[in-house]
């Protein structure tokens, strides 16, 4: 990689938050016995790359690839692909965000609009159980700073001493005709509406900042209550005992071979059993994803070791710039139900054997031929009832097919008792062909799933032809 790219490439593939300083209440805070961790992060570049991938370690160094290491959100708005996700829980866990950077390189996008010209906006989603999520929206937070360019690497921590979440991020704004970022911060308390941006870390000259990431330490470790890790040519570190006051250069990772023209994106992850810390760097430079870096106090330079061989493995994918939540026993347990590793599967029609339900602008049909993953689903438990199926898109994950006054469709799961309801199904024998299947409505149970002149609906059953239009085969 040239000089020139591997600068670009520092420059945008920012880190996100680990966010250990919200406190949970007593019943929900997980305990050293019931380990747990789940990491958010993309996994390259491209449409599909750029989107919410989620891994889960029982140990914090050991990863495994959530929901067959595809994606589990993919964002629908702005420029349609999303990095540097941030995992945000609310003080008392009954609230949970994910933050990103609204880009997608290779997506009609290249670094130099994304420096230059990229999206001021923000992509968040919200859920209330870290399972169901809702549709994205657009946060914009660089459009008040005058001639910022974009907004990068989005991080944001709960602060005791204002009542609300310090949001922050790096914002392009040229100064004197060169590019250089700055961190930005603003208050918010639904990640909706913000207060003006202000800056928050500006280094000396035409020097940039771009990843910035804090950890809160409990009493008895280091001198600070705060650390950050930044990544500003160096991995530096600077330490403070408030949010948003002064805060100490530390040093920074040169010491164990580390500079900024080697890794980025840093990570916190605090090990749940113990007093000691994984920075969490990604090697961008040699291609290789994240790799950890453990401490017995973040706040002291010399601390930090490079892992043993063979002590640590991140899984299928390749894990780049994210966040590391703790979970609670309920969070992991409601975590794992919701995204295990069901293969993909195709539906192929009984009497018109070279077609194959897929979704098509959202409207779900037979067509011939078709082996993209717009034809692929995931055969999940029903959203209701025992015993039952739904059928979720394996390239828009949360999307499921439902249906909407008898006619089928792709929708995005709202999470209510009637979305499900409409997206559960028996699978039954066949109609025509008991080696088949087919489809019964959960909630119309008189009708089944079937194709009439290649879309699919909701039909009472009653003729040979109907019979054979609602069998299907479930195949890889």
């Amino acid at each position: 990689m040239s000089a020139l790219c591997a600068r670009l490439s520092a420059i945008l593939l920012a880190a996100c938050l680990l966010f250990t300083g919200q406190a949970l209440t007593t019943p929900d805070r997980a305990a050293a016995a019931d380990p747990g961790y789940l990491m958010a992060h993309f996994i390259g570049e491209g449409a599909t790359g750029q989107q919410i991938y989620f891994s889960h370690s029982t140990d914090g160094l050991n990863w495994r690839d959530v929901n067959g290491g595809e994606t589990t959100l993919r964002s629908t708005v702005g420029t349609r692909g999303v990095r540097d996700p941030a995992l945000v829980r609310s003080p008392g866990g009954d609230k949970y965000w994910i933050i990103a950077t609204d880009l997608c390189i290779g997506c009609g996008q290249n670094w130099d609009t994304a420096i230059y010209n990229g999206s001021r906006s923000l992509v968040v989603w919200e859920s209330t159980d870290l399972v169901t999520w809702s549709e994205p929206w657009l946060l914009n937070v660089a459009g008040a700073i005058s001639d910022g360019r974009n907004a990068w690497a989005p991080e944001a921590i709960w602060n005791p001493a204002t009542n609300d979440y310090v949001l922050y991020w790096a914002t392009n704004k040229p100064v004197n005709g060169v590019k250089k970022h700055r961190i930005y911060y603003a208050h918010t308390r639904d990640f909706r509406t913000i207060t003006t941006p202000r800056i928050y870390i500006e280094r000396p000259g035409t020097q940039e900042i771009i990843d910035t990431q804090i950890v809160e330490l409990p009493a008895g470790v280091g001198d600070y209550r705060y650390v950050r890790a930044s990544g500003d040519g160096q991995i530096t570190l600077e330490g403070s005992n408030s949010i948003l006051g002064t805060w100490t250069n530390l040093g920074n990772l040169s010491g164990i071979g580390l500079t900024g023209s080697q890794v980025e994106g840093p990570m916190w992850m605090k090990f749940r059993d113990r007093n000691e810390w994984t920075l969490y760097l990604d090697q961008y430079a040699s291609g290789r994803g994240y790799m950890p870096v453990t401490t017995t106090d973040p706040s002291a330079s010399g601390t930090y070791r490079l892992p043993a061989s063979g002590s640590y493995n991140m899984g299928g994918t390749k894990k780049r710039h994210g966040s590391i939540l703790n979970l609670t026993a309920a969070e992991e347990s409601r975590m794992l139900a919701r995204w295990p590793n069901t293969p993909a599967k195709r539906l192929q029609s009984y009497n018109f054997q070279d077609r194959y339900v897929r979704h098509a602008d959202f409207d779900v049909r037979i067509d011939q031929n078709i082996a993209g993953p717009d034809a692929q689903f995931r055969l999940r438990p029903g959203l209701t009832g025992s015993g039952t199926v739904s059928f979720e898109s394996v390239n828009y994950p949360g999307y499921f097919v439902r249906h909407s006054h008898y006619d089928l469709q792709l929708a995005y799961n709202d999470g209510t008792p009637q979305f499900a309801a409409d997206a559960t199904f028996r699978q039954v024998a066949g109609l025509a062909d008991s080696s088949w299947s087919s489809f019964q409505s959960y909630n119309h149970p008189d009708r089944h799933i079937r194709h009439y002149a290649y879309q699919l609906r909701l039909d009472p059953i009653t003729t040979a032809t109907a019979r054979g239009d609602a069998t299907f085969r479930v195949t890889s």
